[in-house]
């Protein structure tokens, strides 16, 4: 089992989450929050110095079985992507392993739960 982490535009959910839809993942968390990665630009302002804001991004959490990591991160890029290159700010996609999944209604574990 893995979680899939993707920060994304916040532009780009309903596109990412209907191609998730179309791929059969149809259970994701979604959460709105802020940051900057390469997008990051220090500005002058009047002789001073100014760090910009942070920016808005959604941030997905995908619980998945290891058969389906590979379509889930294809997924996520293929409708992330702002055009077939890709710009600085489409954002980040992190996998990591996920020891245990409990489904608290039934008390299934692992592989089933999710």
């Amino acid at each position: 089992m893995k979680l899939i982490t993707a920060i994304i535009r916040e532009n780009k959910l309903d596109q990412v989450r209907e191609a998730l839809i179309d791929a059969e993942i149809t259970r994701i968390t979604v959460s709105r929050v802020s940051g900057h990665g390469q997008q990051y630009n220090e500005e002058i302002y009047r002789g001073a110095r100014v760090i910009p804001n942070l920016i808005p991004k959604v941030r997905l959490e995908i619980a998945v079985n290891d058969d389906f990591v590979n379509t889930t991160v294809d997924t996520i890029i293929k409708s992330a992507r702002t055009n077939s290159k890709g710009e600085v700010g489409d954002g980040k996609i992190f996998i990591t392993p996920l020891e245990e999944c409990i489904r608290i209604r039934t008390g299934e574990r692992g592989g089933k739960a999710i």
